[in-house]
């Protein structure tokens, strides 16, 4: 994944004051994004659409390893149901259909980079943490 540019509002504010009171409607919001965001197809979406600006569904679908018709097709209608993704139907024959990144899910692909870039940081210590509790499992008396 590329590395984008950070957004400067959000960087204001993430090290910003925390907030005295959650409103709970952003909260729901926020629950209801990782619900969707955090599936691996969204994800995968996002990064090809990011990378690659416009691609028609059959390049989409191409970009994106393993995904069924079925999926790639709920996947992206959740995320033009949530504004991420604009898709575009040209009218010819047979027809023709581009999928882009919205500037809402392009600032969403640069919040999630940040995500790549943790896990390329710390691959070294999650290797090592998940070998060591591996070989602790190993040794554990299994009931």
């Amino acid at each position: 994944m590329r590395k984008p540019e950070a957004d400067p509002e959000i960087e204001a504010r993430r090290y910003g004051p925390i907030p005295d009171k959650i409103d709970p409607a952003i909260e729901a919001l926020v629950d209801d994004i990782i619900g969707k965001v955090a599936d691996k197809w969204t994800m995968l979406i996002l990064e090809a659409l990011h990378e690659n600006g416009t691609l028609r569904y059959t390049e989409l679908r191409r970009k994106v390893e393993g995904i069924s018709q079925k999926m790639l097709t709920q996947t992206v209608r959740r995320m033009e149901e949530d504004g991420l993704v604009r898709r575009t139907v040209h009218p010819i024959i047979p027809p023709h259909v581009d999928y882009t990144l919205t500037p809402l899910g392009d600032s969403l692909s640069k919040a999630f980079c940040g995500v790549w870039i943790w896990a390329e940081t710390h691959y070294d210590e999650i290797q090592q943490a998940r070998q060591a509790f591996a070989a602790a499992r190993s040794g554990e008396v299994h009931s």
